[in-house]
């Protein structure tokens, strides 16, 4: 089939999968150069020539020189560098999952489409074989950490605000409580660990302690920000916090892991958010029972 005869709806269709193509084949290969597994590297570098020889067939028929948007690129980069290859290869495969079923449709038309889609079957079959990433190895460390610091930094802070009724006083609390919490939860994981036989105790603590950490700064931060005398503001920011933070980490868990997203989102807010609620009960009591007049 020549370029005149193709339809609209049929170019654009190929548009899309030459632009899909064009940034599998970069991502690919920016992934093989960070990856350290000869064998996976190799897979990586493969899967980046194969992609690359799509587009390029794709190429044949628009006419054009289409490249995927810099800005798409660049965060994909940032999100591999940051959260592992594991969450962005599942992220691109769900994308072919999609793509297959536009090839399924052109193979009709085009017998070429044919071809790449036994290519996309290939690669979801290889990935899954490949994807072996240490820091998944360590999301049971890393949910303890981030879960605890949720339910026991919410709760605290929760408490303390209206009682404390100042921003800073809060954010002191939050940190030293936190820094502490920190320290107590890493040395408790790493016994444990030890404990079980666990060789890699220590890099499973640090994963611990880590997840922790950030958490801590991230609902303390609210209290640094506003004002003194704002401290409601910074109470309903630091539970905006909370919330994102689940939604962030449990939709990394359910892409990188295949696992469901909406039952492990409700269970964790749940949790968090109902400690916040008996926190604060439990310190505006306190405040009126002690006679503090903040």
């Amino acid at each position: 089939m020549n370029k005149q005869e193709i339809s609209p709806e049929l170019m654009a269709t190929i548009r899309k999968a030459q632009v899909d193509e064009e940034t599998g084949a970069i991502m690919y290969a920016f992934m093989a150069q960070r990856e350290k597994n000869g064998k996976n590297k190799e897979l990586l570098q493969q899967m980046a020539t194969d992609e690359k020889i799509h587009a390029e067939t794709w190429r044949n028929y628009t006419g054009e020189q289409l490249k995927p948007k810099k800005g798409k690129i660049l965060w994909l980069k940032l999100v591999t560098v940051i959260l592992g290859f594991t969450f962005v290869l599942k992220t691109l495969e769900k994308d072919e999952q999609f793509a297959e079923e536009a090839y399924l449709k052109m193979s009709e038309e085009l017998p070429e489409a044919r071809a790449i889609l036994a290519d996309e079957r290939r690669h979801e079959a290889e990935l899954t074989e490949m994807l072996d990433e240490e820091r998944l190895q360590y999301v049971g460390s890393m949910v303890l950490g981030l879960n605890d610091a949720l339910v026991e930094l919410t709760g605290a802070i929760a408490g303390v605000t209206f009682a404390l009724a100042n921003t800073r006083l809060v954010a002191l609390t939050g940190i030293i409580t936190g820094i502490s919490a920190t320290l107590s939860m890493a040395a408790s994981n790493y016994l444990a660990e030890r404990a079980n036989g666990n060789a890699n105790a220590l890099k499973s603590s640090l994963y611990t302690g880590i997840a922790y950490l950030i958490t801590v700064a991230l609902l303390v931060l609210p209290y640094l920000l506003f004002p003194i005398h704002m401290y409601v503001a910074a109470f309903v920011a630091m539970i905006i916090i909370v919330i994102l933070i689940i939604i962030f980490f449990n939709y990394y868990i359910s892409v990188a892991k295949d696992e469901p997203f909406l039952r492990r989102f409700g269970e964790m807010a749940a949790i968090s958010l109902s400690v916040a609620v008996i926190a604060f009960v439990i310190g505006l009591l306190a405040k009126n029972l002690l006679g503090i007049d903040a």
